[in-house]
């Protein structure tokens, strides 16, 4: 008889496994169908199907292929063991480990299949990106200069194929080592026996495999001719002379040596025999190292580098090209133009326009004045680098600072952080400041004509309220009876009874939780038992979570690079939140490829929080094609096309169709708040820095290169001056226009050498980019040099030394540089 506490253990364990899978099976439940809930309140379902759809598609098909091919390599290795396998004391060896591994063969047959299965498929649908560009891949109608291949077929084939052929490989190469295994324990390969040391069937099963591997191998060398034209090297990004003359023939003769190769494995079913196909084999390893890497040296190091200029020339030209292309620079103007650092009366008269708009308030330096004089109470709060707009006030377009007023939890007093407070009472922000950004007070401070709470201004703001911002909660539980009390606060007001202005959420974000079901889940996610039980979660409550503007976008659209600085703008008596979205490809034919992340940082995203960096990716195109919208409000997210000729952005448009709206449906109210963006304008100047020199002789030597001057207000730090959005008269124009402004210095000297500026208003000149080049000769002072100048000036130096004392710092705010005349 059974020990009670025996059988009670037995009882205990598979029950407490079930509970934990059960648990674990609900917890992915949850996030799954909160998921689901979100892109449906959204009114974007269709992309969270395509996305379910795509990767399932690929986890089945990319894991039924590893599964099966595994498995199919370990059954016809086993199927066919000999009978007998002789008594070698090799073979009476392994007859103890065969006995062992009998009762265990069929399950590791199938879980061993399995599992590679699952890691291979989970592995494969990773790469939905790669497929849904190959599956819908749409023209460039632009040919590269060696193959003459429409450019599509290296952003959105090739990497497909590469990702195809790499996948075999690998179920390749793991069947071969499953069918050594299972031949060697079960006598098919005998290694210290003499004479044949295969069997027949042994032979014929790894010559197939090897067959088949090497088939493999020559498309990988054919694709390999054409990943040249994508290849960085040490002097341009593409095919050099050593490519195309030593290089690409070598991959092409290495691609049928391997065809041949595998043609003798797979005559070797018939023949059986290892002698051919393994010198062929070894034909093949000996001329991937001759052919595929001593002759392009030797080519390298005695016919192209006596005259590397010359042999090169035609290749850098395809190479600048290319890159001006990728990066859309081609179009950039470039004007030589005088330069003098003490302007006459006639040339400020005669920019009048742009002197009475230079900018003031330094975006970043005047944050904590916004926060001293609006922030109103702690939980409020304001980002650390305000944002730069333009809005037409009194019949006359000003330049501005603004900012949103968002609600801070890390404000509220420690006595009063608890989940009512924190996710039902402070919900919201509430309302937008702006100052002019060319003006400001008698007593210095800036000049607001939009503040207070309740708003107060000119922006006629309807719905201030921002349930959706750059710091808003993880989430918030809004909405409730119309017979109920407002629970969420709005603004503290002293004429109320108690003390403050409340709400309740009307709108339509966020997901409904008034369901039990709903609520369990919603409390599974964020492991939180209130939402389950507290009253305040009632048949009409909401759950707003994914809130930040960028954090949304990406939701919607995971096909796009985001910039890092989402800006707000008051369209209609709505605040919306501008996301500017950018198509990129590391595949583009001959350009040059750059580090987003090393490309867009300077002196303000690298300290502000508010400014998100950019990831390591490396891209070598790149395109603004969408501007993206999201309700501060209600949460929509709307996604406008930008630039409707990008072939990449047709590509995601026809993957996931319906998601991206017309550019003719842009409201014009909206439209006149879009601006060039800042990332893709840092990216273009680092590239343009090199690539405005366009003779192939002149960028060999680099003599012209220029550089991002470092930020001379930020004292000890090696940090690239930021871009300015300034309003200014170029020379050329004809009336001042909102355009976003850097400038070059001469590579690794601290002068002038260039200036630019790309016109940032909606219509016809928007994204024309002019470069205003100085004569090399001339010694215009660099920004370091300016500020230097500035700090050296005797009454200035003896101020500054009296505020720094006691380990006080100055705060310096932007120096900016203006053509005048």
């Amino acid at each position: 008889m059974t020990d009670p506490p025996v059988r009670r253990k037995r009882v205990l364990l598979p029950t407490v496994l079930i509970l934990g899978l059960v648990i674990v099976t609900f917890m992915l439940f949850s996030n799954f169908w909160s998921d689901l809930l979100w892109f449906d309140s959204v009114s974007k379902t269709s992309v969270f199907t395509t996305l379910l759809q795509t990767r399932f598609l690929l986890f089945v098909v990319f894991g039924l292929v590893m599964g099966v091919g595994v498995w199919l390599s370990l059954w016809v290795a086993y199927r066919v063991r000999p009978a007998y396998r002789g008594t070698s004391p090799e073979q009476l060896s392994l007859e103890r480990y065969r006995q062992s591994f009998d009762p265990a063969r069929r399950p590791v047959f199938v879980i061993v299949p399995i599992l590679l299965g699952l890691l291979g498929g989970i592995s494969a649908s990773s790469e939905w990106r790669t497929y849904l560009l190959w599956r819908n891949g749409v023209p460039f109608n632009v040919t590269d200069p060696q193959f003459n291949r429409d450019v599509s077929f290296f952003t959105f084939d090739m990497p497909f194929q590469r990702f195809v052929i790499g996948y075999l490989m690998t179920v390749l190469v793991l069947g071969i080592i499953g069918a050594l295994v299972v031949q060697y324990i079960y006598g098919g390969i005998k290694l210290q026996t003499p004479g044949q040391r295969t069997t027949p069937a042994a032979r014929a099963q790894l010559s197939l495999l090897l067959g088949l591997f090497l088939l493999l191998k020559a498309w990988s060398y054919w694709l390999d001719r054409f990943e040249l034209e994508v290849k960085e090297g040490s002097l341009i990004t593409g095919l050099t002379y050593t490519d195309v003359n030593a290089v690409l023939p070598a991959k092409t003769i290495l691609m049928w040596i391997a065809v041949v190769c595998a043609a003798l494995f797979f005559v070797n079913l018939l023949v059986r025999n290892w002698t051919l196909p393994l010198l062929g084999l070894g034909l093949l390893l000996v001329s991937s190292v001759v052919i595929g890497g001593i002759w392009p040296s030797i080519v390298q190091q005695f016919q192209v580098r006596p005259s590397e200029a010359n042999k090169e020339q035609a290749y850098i030209q395809r190479n600048i090209d290319a890159t001006r292309a990728a990066y859309r620079l081609s179009d950039a103007t470039v004007t030589d133009y005088s330069a003098s650092d003490v302007p006459n009366k006639e040339a400020i008269a005669k920019d009048s326009g742009t002197l009475t708009n230079v900018r003031l308030l330094d975006p970043t330096i005047v944050s904590p004045t916004f926060r001293q004089l609006q922030q109103i109470r702690g939980f409020y709060s304001f980002p650390d680098s305000l944002d730069i707009d333009r809005y037409d006030i009194d019949g006359k377009t000003r330049g501005t600072v603004v900012s949103v007023r968002e609600i801070n939890l890390e404000g509220i007093p420690e006595g009063q952080r608890n989940w009512i407070n924190d996710h039902t009472v402070y919900t919201h922000g509430y309302g937008v400041v702006a100052a002019y950004d060319n003006t400001a007070n008698s007593d210095g401070q800036p000049s607001f004509y939009e503040s207070n709470v309740p708003p107060s201004g000119k922006l006629n703001i309807t719905q201030p309220r921002v349930y959706f911002g750059e710091q808003s909660p993880q989430y918030s539980v809004v909405g409730a009876p119309s017979t109920t009390n407002p629970v969420e606060l709005d603004y503290p007001d002293d004429t109320s009874p108690n003390g403050q202005k409340n709400n309740t959420y009307e709108g339509s974000g966020g997901v409904p939780i008034g369901s039990l079901f709903d609520k369990l889940v919603f409390a599974v996610k964020f492991q939180e038992q209130n939402i389950l039980l507290s009253n305040l979660v009632n048949d009409d409550s909401r759950i707003l979570y994914d809130r930040e503007p960028r954090d949304r976008v990406e939701k919607v659209a995971p096909w796009l690079t985001l910039d890092g600085d989402p800006y707000p703008a008051v369209v209609s008596g709505r605040v919306v939140w501008i996301v500017d979205g950018y198509t990129t490809s590391d595949q583009y034919p001959y350009s040059e490829s750059t580090t987003l992340g090393e490309a867009t940082a300077d002196s303000v995203n690298t300290r502000a929080t508010s400014v998100a960096l950019q990831g390591r990716d490396r891209v070598n195109y790149i395109r603004n094609s969408v501007k993206a919208v999201v309700d501060a409000y209600d949460g929509t997210v709307t996604l406008f096309e930008w630039d409707p000729a990008d072939p990449v952005l047709k590509t995601w448009e026809a993957a996931f169709p319906g998601t991206v709206v017309a550019r003719d449906q842009i409201p014009s109210e909206l439209e006149a708040h879009f601006r060039y963006p800042e990332d893709v304008f840092k990216v273009q100047r680092e590239i343009l820095s090199r690539y405005h020199v366009t003779d192939p002789q002149s960028f060999y030597s680099g003599q012209d290169f220029w550089i991002v001057p470092d930020d001379p207000t930020r004292r000890g730090a090696d940090e690239p001056q930021p871009p300015y959005y300034l309003t200014l008269q170029m020379p050329g124009t004809s009336s001042p226009s909102f355009s976003l402004t850097t400038t070059f210095a001469p590579s690794k000297r601290q002068t002038l050498a260039a200036f630019m500026a790309v016109n940032s208003e909606p219509g016809e000149s928007y994204g024309q980019m002019r470069v205003l080049q100085l004569p090399r000769q001339t010694t215009i002072p660099g920004p370091s040099q300016v500020q230097n100048n500035f700090e050296s000036d005797p009454e200035v130096s003896q101020q500054l030394s009296l505020l720094r004392r006691g380990g006080s710092d100055v705060a310096l705010g932007n120096l900016l540089s203006l053509p005048v005349g």
